[in-house]
């Protein structure tokens, strides 16, 4: 029910963080990862420790927020595997400012990245999934599609579509046996949170606090969720947010 053998998976920003976390847990579960991200050597760096973990990767160099790069990348997987069963939507930064303080520039840089880039992904990879008779998206939220935070409008508005994004296609694809969900992580240790606790006064603390887990998340901690919702055992799930948080998002 969890095995992924013969399944080929894109992971957009798959190259660390989140992104990485998940992109392991599908390789160890079976399937090629096509690593999808900006920074070739880091791409390559994230190819061999799936391949290190005895899974299969290859990488693919993308600029998600461009049209014409997202098609190719598409293009290229079709060419070299000849179908997509899975697509992760997970490249996303954010640039921390109150909304009074944010440029234009900055706003659309920040959704571009995070929410058009899905979008553009989502109506690439449809084809594909249509052609296999199946496809598996999951897109990547955050504790900030359900709270406010005054230094994160862009992020925050950016993750709230992705939720809003992932209910309207589950419902417009569920008939093409494609299950579309989100996955809502919690305070996660990346090299993006790492930033913000220098950024952010007493984020730490207050991430600990309200966690009943009593600590940060990992990487490790991506990986069985990425299984579940790439596989047969979520077949009759779709249109959903799944926060894995330590029950950060519980805590009243």
């Amino acid at each position: 029910m969890f095995d992924l053998k013969g399944r080929i998976a894109v992971v957009t920003g798959g190259n660390g963080g989140i992104g990485l976390g998940m992109a392991r847990g599908l390789a160890r579960a079976g399937a090629h990862v096509v690593i999808a991200a900006r920074n070739t050597e880091k791409s390559a760096a994230a190819v061999r420790e799936l391949e290190r973990a005895g899974g299969q990767g290859s990488a693919v160099n993308v600029d998600v927020a461009d049209e014409g790069s997202v098609t190719r990348l598409m293009d290229s997987v079709k060419t070299r595997h000849g179908r997509l069963d899975v697509l992760i939507n997970n490249a996303g930064i954010n640039i921390r400012k109150p909304v009074h303080e944010l440029s234009l520039a900055e706003w659309r840089q920040v959704i571009d990245t995070n929410l058009t880039s899905a979008y553009l992904c989502c109506h690439a990879a449809y084809p594909l999934f249509k052609r296999g008779g199946r496809g598996k998206v999951i897109n990547i939220g955050s504790m900030m599609s359900i709270f406010g935070a005054s230094f994160a409008p862009a992020y925050a508005a950016s993750k709230g579509g992705i939720v809003q994004l992932t209910k309207a296609t589950a419902v417009a694809w569920a008939t093409d046996n494609i299950q579309v969900n989100a996955v809502l992580p919690g305070w996660i240790d990346t090299e993006l949170t790492q930033n913000a606790r220098k950024q952010v006064k007493g984020l730490h603390e207050s991430v600990l606090a309200r966690t009943p887990a009593g600590r940060w998340g990992t990487i490790d901690d991506m990986e069985g969720i990425a299984v579940f919702l790439a596989s047969p055992a979520s077949d009759f799930v779709t249109g959903t947010a799944i926060p894995v948080d330590g029950g950060y998002a519980i805590k009243g």
